[in-house]
């Protein structure tokens, strides 16, 4: 049997589907709170009978945090997808990220040593890589440095990662997956929420570039390297690197849109974060921009995945096919609440 955390998420969610579609017995994590009409909802994009398949899905409330919980729940696993994890850039939720994403992953090696699972792999992010001078591209060698411009989210990250190369050290079967911006639909207030933005008319762009990737290709991967038992290794996972002016271009056309035309130099998202700050203080409100949303968005990242590539045999879709595909998603999801 196989255990998947995050699952109720863009990225988990989307592993489901593949993962019931290849006739696999799964038990997946949730916290009692989350929304598993979510993966209800994804699945009705791809396949008919979205009821039927998550139906087969042995659900099971658990924290990660909760190591008696994480202990009931490794019965019988043989193999484990660990894509939960805390994503955030707010301030107010730092600490519970960090706690979370490291400690509640130390959990589930831990206990994925002690029950002999046989198989392991870990979404981790390229916010755990080295940043490049010169333009040159982000690999698997790139590694991380300590600085002020990583994000807290990226820290967690890291030390997350670091937990599964003490479990490989431990005679865990690991493998870890790096993704760059994750493309998929249904999300629309946050995964996907970009395409929602773009779609309500947003204006501004930054000089910034990152690497993005579709989420079905994700899972693809994922699937391919477990199965390969590709183990002890990470691998960057990101299809195409894009300036964001260029990303908000794709989407706006798709969406019949006007592509954002005001490009905001780095010293103005200095002052729009500070600006936030101030509203959310006097307001209690939700900062719409934050320190480290506007210093990511002002930095050039681009990314290869080579290594993923030769290894799998593996090709990605373009980002222009997903962009398509997902902005059509959108509109009729807006037109079937119209």
């Amino acid at each position: 049997m196989i255990l998947v955390t995050g699952g109720t998420g863009l990225l988990g969610s989307h592993l489901l589907l593949d993962l019931l579609k290849k006739g696999k017995e799964i038990r997946a994590i949730k916290r009692p709170a989350s929304n598993i009409a979510m993966v209800r909802k994804i699945f009705s994009y791809y396949t008919p009978g979205p009821d039927e398949l998550a139906g087969k899905i042995r659900w099971v409330d658990a924290d990660l945090m909760d190591f008696g919980a994480i202990e009931d729940a490794m019965e019988g696993i043989t193999e484990i997808y660990h894509a939960g994890a805390v994503v955030s850039f707010y301030p107010k939720d730092h600490q519970s990220m960090l706690r979370v994403n490291i400690e509640g992953t130390a959990n589930l090696v831990n206990q994925a040593i002690a029950n002999k699972v046989a198989k392991f792999c870990y979404v981790s992010s390229v916010a755990t890589l080295g940043r490049t001078e010169n333009k040159e591209l982000s690999t698997e060698e790139t590694y991380w440095v300590p600085s002020k411009k990583n994000s807290v989210y990226g820290i967690s990250k890291y030390g997350a990662e670091r937990e599964i190369w003490r479990g490989m050290e431990e005679g865990l079967n690991a493998v870890i997956i790096n993704p760059s911006v994750i493309l998929g639909p249904g999300f629309w207030q946050d995964n996907s929420g970009l395409f929602r933005l773009v779609y309500e008319g947003l204006k501004y762009y930054t000089r910034g570039t990152n690497g993005y990737v579709d989420v079905r290709d994700i899972c693809i991967a994922m699937i391919d390297l477990m199965d390969g038992n590709h183990f002890g290794e990470r691998f960057v996972c990101s299809a195409e690197n894009l300036s964001y002016q260029d990303f908000f271009g794709l989407i706006a056309r798709h969406m019949g849109k006007p592509a954002p035309s005001v490009n905001v130099p780095p010293a103005m998202t200095s002052v729009a974060w500070r600006v936030e700050a101030i509203r959310s203080f006097l307001t209690g409100s939700v900062p719409e921009v934050t320190r480290e949303m506007a210093a990511t968005t002002s930095q050039l990242y681009s990314y290869s995945s080579d290594k993923l590539c030769k290894t799998l045999n593996f090709a990605f879709r373009p980002v222009e096919e997903s962009v398509r595909e997902i902005s059509a998603l959108y509109l009729d999801d807006v037109a079937g609440k119209s």
